[in-house]
């Protein structure tokens, strides 16, 4: 029986997924594959660079372009080249999440160039329970395994599943308050085109699902898994979360994947050393103290800690980059694009 007609929007994914496989070094980079993410396709050079629109004038890029190392310029100019050759006044450009080894373009192109948090991973082959840094998860591991928590690896394609899923993003949308919405662009998702590559593991407790956490497949030069998307319900019992990831890290481990990262944590991790000399210094100030005392706008210090607990082997820097300076406008899309504001 025949498949039927492949879709323009099927063509566009199947060639952005084959691009990642071959050129993405980024431990996020799935994220390029979200649905309401657009996608410009190198003409010149071998790549894709993945972003969205905020406002009349504000574009976001996520991560630099996914191209060779000697590509990515040559790929990068020719977007903006795109870009500039629209209708009206060209639009400002603002690349989140751009990694340490990619700064340097954006900064030769006069780019304002800051730390807006870090990265986390963790070298499964050293991975070890044992010590005093994951005296807390082993802890809480223990808690949730007493109260009867269990976690297995689903299908989210199964329609049972996939309700019980459901069920889970209405209760943590609801327990977040009605102000909340989801992310569409800097943080994974369960469908979209992405998903047939997505691994999802759930936590159930006294016949109910309490939990899950969906995995996305990382490319280049640390191969492995992604921690991406996590939802849990109210009535949860303490540890299910680190239950559920710590089962999972078995399985990869288990599988021989190398990696498992525990992607970004924005407004963390800063220091002097990672800024760069074309950083704004009022707003590195301005990032350090959301960091700090910002609860509101995002939690950082409570992300960071969770990342922290696991002992990462590499924590990195991670970027912004303003391409006419800060403006209180690109900052103002750019928190409104991961879910701040």
């Amino acid at each position: 029986m025949s498949a039927g007609p492949v879709s323009a929007a099927d063509r566009d994914a199947a060639r952005a997924l084959d691009l990642l496989r071959a050129h993405a070094d980024h431990p996020s980079a799935m994220l390029a594959l979200n649905r309401d993410t657009r996608r410009y396709t190198g003409r010149n050079a071998d790549g894709l660079v993945a972003y969205t629109r905020r406002g009349r004038r504000d574009v976001v890029q996520f991560a630099a372009p996914f191209a060779e190392p000697g590509e990515r310029g040559g790929l990068l100019d020719e977007f903006l080249l795109h870009l500039a050759a629209g209708p009206g006044p060209a639009p400002r450009l603002t690349a989140a999440q751009v990694g340490r080894a990619d700064v340097e373009l954006y900064a030769e192109r006069g780019f304002t160039v800051n730390q807006v948090g870090s990265t986390y991973g963790i070298d499964l082959g050293r991975f070890t329970l044992r010590g005093r840094q994951l005296a807390k998860v082993r802890q809480n591991v223990n808690r949730a395994r007493r109260d009867g928590v269990t976690v297995v690896e689903t299908d989210p394609g199964d329609p049972g599943d996939r309700h019980e899923l459901d069920a889970i993003d209405s209760e943590w949308l609801a327990a977040k308050g009605r102000h909340v919405k989801e992310l569409s662009f800097l943080i994974g998702e369960r469908g979209g085109p992405g998903a047939p590559l997505r691994r999802t593991f759930l936590a159930r407790h006294e016949g109910r699902t309490v939990g899950y956490i969906t995995y996305s497949p990382v490319w280049g030069s640390r191969p492995g898994w992604l921690y991406d998307l996590t939802r849990r319900s109210p009535r949860a019992p303490v540890g299910t979360v680190e239950l559920v990831n710590l089962t999972a890290l078995g399985r990869f481990r288990e599988e021989g994947a190398p990696w498992l990262h525990l992607g970004l944590t924005p407004f963390a991790g800063f220091e002097d050393r990672h800024e760069p000399a074309c950083a704004s210094r009022g707003l590195a100030r301005a990032l350090r103290l959301v960091g700090e005392h910002g609860r509101l706008i995002y939690p950082a210090r409570s992300q960071e800690a969770f990342k922290l607990k696991w002992a990462p082997h590499v924590i990195e820097p991670e970027y912004i980059a303003f391409q006419t300076g800060v403006r209180l406008s690109s900052v103002w899309h750019l928190l409104r694009t991961a879910g701040a504001v």
